[in-house]
Formats: C-alpha cells, structure tokens, sequence
C-alpha cells in the first residue's frame, strides 16, 4: 500500500538564488542599456554573470540530486528546476544584444 505525502518539498533557496540573479542581472543589463553602452559596467556584469551561471549550475546539480533520490517530492523539485533554468535563455538574450553592439 503507498503512503500519500501531502507536504510540498520545503527547499526556497534554488528559487530565491534563481530571482535573485534574474533580477540583478536584469537591472546591470538595464544600467548597461541606460548608460549608453559603457564598457564600465560590463566590468561588474560580467564577473556577476559568470557567479550566477556557476551558482545555478551548482543548484541545479542539486535538485537534480534530489530530484533522483526523492521521488514523492519529484513535482515540486521539477518545477524549481524549470525555475533554475529559465534564466538560461534570459542571460543568453542579454549575453546576444550586449554582443551585437
């Protein structure tokens, strides 16, 4: 007989660490855009950039961890993983216009 778990997976820091760097990174792309392209603020970005990838890889190697080895959790993990990897394709949009110029 299975056992129904009604309790959702308690782990909020893939999704903070994943909006956190969304909105930051959102906000030195804007300031890049609004200061007329200057190469100054491409010296915060990127090194801001490349924590941020290394930082969601590492938690996405995590959920992935867990994803395997909890499966009565494995909806909610999956969806904080959908989370973590929808900045991909964000910062490779900011990564194309800033490189376009």
């Amino acid at each position: 007989m299975k056992t129904i778990h009604n309790k959702h997976f308690e782990e909020k820091q893939s999704t903070e660490l994943a909006v956190g760097t969304f909105i930051i990174s959102t906000l030195l792309f804007m300031l890049y855009i609004i200061s007329n392209e200057s190469p100054n603020i491409l010296v915060i970005a990127w090194p801001f950039a490349l924590s941020g990838i290394v930082l969601n890889s590492i938690m996405l190697f995590h959920l992935t961890e867990r994803f395997i080895h909890l499966p009565e959790y494995r909806k909610d993990i999956g969806f904080k993983i959908l989370i973590v990897l929808s900045n991909i394709p964000i910062t490779f949009l900011y990564y194309l216009v800033v490189m376009k110029n």
